[in-house]
């Protein structure tokens, strides 16, 4: 649980813009920073493994906030779903079905709305 808030609060952090203002102007004074050390490869390394370190752990974070956007989502639809009483019950377990389930349950909700939308009278 740690791990989760720190991420959670590291991802609150880094989408703010003032934490992007202060990688631009990072990034602003490196390019500013070029002719003092001749564009050299050293200059370059710099930014470059900067930017893949930063990278490469934003993808974690990233994933792990975004895992746990779904899991409160799918919480929240679920219970939606349980206290609707025209829900089908069905519909609470799709993380379960594997792909040619999902796929013909999507088929039968895409004929459902069509159906849907031929018994509608067209708007004025």
């Amino acid at each position: 649980m740690k791990f989760d808030r720190f991420c959670q609060g590291l991802a609150n952090w880094t989408g703010r813009p003032l934490t992007f203002a202060i990688a631009f102007l990072m990034i602003l004074v490196w390019g500013i920073t070029g002719p003092l050390f001749h564009f050299n490869d050293t200059w370059q390394l710099v930014i470059n493994t900067s930017t893949t370190i930063i990278t490469f752990l934003m993808v974690f974070l990233i994933q792990n906030t975004q895992n746990r956007d779904n899991d409160e989502l799918h919480i929240k639809i679920d219970e939606l779903l349980r206290t609707t009483q025209k829900a089908h019950m069905a519909l609470l377990d799709l993380e379960h079905m594997d792909p040619a389930e999902l796929h013909a349950l999507r088929k039968h909700y895409q004929q459902m709305a069509e159906r849907d939308d031929e018994g509608q009278s067209p708007k004025e």
